[in-house]
């Protein structure tokens, strides 16, 4: 038996996974129930660095062209080898290495100011038209808000940027903060929402072009400007301050410093809203997802991000947490990405067209069969900042849908 027998051999117990090694030979694994997928490694070194850090080198292999599949997708593969993880299938010296990986990231959750545009750029400076081709067209790169699985992936982001607004009780007059504004989609429904002033930070050079933009083309450049900031240089007060999907780029080592710089923003009376990736047990840093898609990035548990909040002296005033609402968020953007994978093969190439496919793939799976969650966490500097219960932000989520 080799080594790469041994470990799929392991791992796989239910599920239909069969592999091609370097050498031809072909094994089956599990029970033989769907989802099937059979997947060729061309490379034997390839195979030895599956062996050693599978989580890793899975993707890295699909992204080069070592592993190819034969039968079924990608996605596929992943979600018998991931449900087959999520059941206990991971053994305790995959455990040991991939906690080491992780240890030795630990720098890059170190995100100061003259690294943090740097990392921001290698991401969401990325061609708008990429974007395009597979998020909504408000251009909204978080989680949606799925109130049934049939909503399509407009509804869904139409109904995250209503929850939000609503959580943060808007009202005509205010000043409001953006962190992390993307390509403007909340800042300029804010704006839409009620008669307030909104300030849209980036670090992202394009996505700023791209705000600023569609802030002219909706007539609001009077009360929507963006800029290209980090947050930590604001100095000014805000009544509202929110922060979507923007959080996971911060790094635990600056988690008190972006919750006093929250409270220093805020008015007396403000109301924050932070919306996040998290993880229900413990955080971690993906190192695939950390080389490739994210540098810096880092996915919290709460119990990570609260102790932070208290030494910043915040109310947590509301939590709430959406779980498997981004697994649908990543579904309808992994179908449209294939459906148009052509033309993003000719803005880059096959190889890009690979590791975007494992990117999505990975993140659906992560929030359908393993610990990722989203997480939205209302904070106030004051007791008596927003009503007694709860009920405004209902009345307020469905006035807004009335409208």
């Amino acid at each position: 038996m080799n080594l790469l027998d041994l470990l799929f051999s392991n791992l796989i117990s239910q599920g239909s996974l069969a592999v091609i090694d370097s050498a031809g030979t072909k094994r089956h694994y599990g029970d033989g129930t769907p989802p099937v997928a059979i997947a060729r490694i061309r490379d034997p070194k390839a195979e030895r660095r599956i062996v050693l850090a599978p989580d890793y080198h899975l993707l890295e292999a699909y992204t080069d062209g070592a592993l190819v599949m034969e039968e079924g997708s990608f996605h596929d593969f992943l979600d018998v080898c991931c449900a087959n993880v999520a059941d206990g299938g991971m053994n305790p010296v995959h455990k040991i290495y991939r906690a080491i990986g992780r240890a030795f990231l630990f720098w890059q959750r170190w995100n100061p100011a003259h690294l943090a545009q740097k990392r921001v750029s290698h991401h969401y400076d990325l061609h708008e038209n990429l974007f395009r081709l597979f998020l909504d067209d408000d251009l909204q790169y978080s989680c949606a808000y799925f109130r049934s699985a049939e909503d399509s992936l407009e509804d869904a982001q139409i109904a995250k940027k209503r929850h939000i607004i609503a959580k943060l009780d808007v009202r005509d007059g205010q000043k409001i903060l953006d962190i992390g504004s993307g390509w403007g989609g909340m800042a300029i429904q804010l704006a839409k929402t009620a008669d307030v002033q909104v300030l849209g930070v980036t670090l992202s050079k394009e996505q700023l072009e791209v705000a600023r933009k569609r802030a002219a083309e909706a007539g609001l450049s009077d009360r929507v400007r963006f800029e290209l900031l980090d947050y930590r240089k604001l100095g000014e007060k805000f009544d509202r301050i929110v922060s979507v999907g923007m959080f996971e780029h911060v790094g635990p080592p600056h988690y008190r410093q972006y919750f006093r710089k929250v409270r220093d923003l805020l008015t007396d009376d403000g109301v924050a809203l932070v919306h996040s990736v998290g993880e229900y047990d413990y955080g971690s840093s993906n190192p695939w997802i950390q080389r490739h898609i994210f540098p810096g990035s880092f996915t919290p548990s709460l119990g990570q991000v609260l102790p932070a909040v208290e030494k910043a002296r915040l109310w947590t005033t509301d939590v709430e947490v959406l779980r498997v609402h981004y697994a649908e968020t990543l579904l309808a953007w992994r179908q449209r990405f294939t459906a148009r994978r052509a033309e993003a093969a000719a803005l880059y190439d096959e190889r890009f067209c690979r590791m975007w496919e494992a990117y999505l793939s990975a993140c659906e799976i992560g929030f359908r069969r393993m610990s990722l969650m989203v997480f939205q966490i209302q904070l106030t500097k004051h007791r008596y900042a927003l009503p007694f219960t709860r009920d405004y932000m209902f009345e307020r989520e469905r006035d807004l849908a009335a409208d």
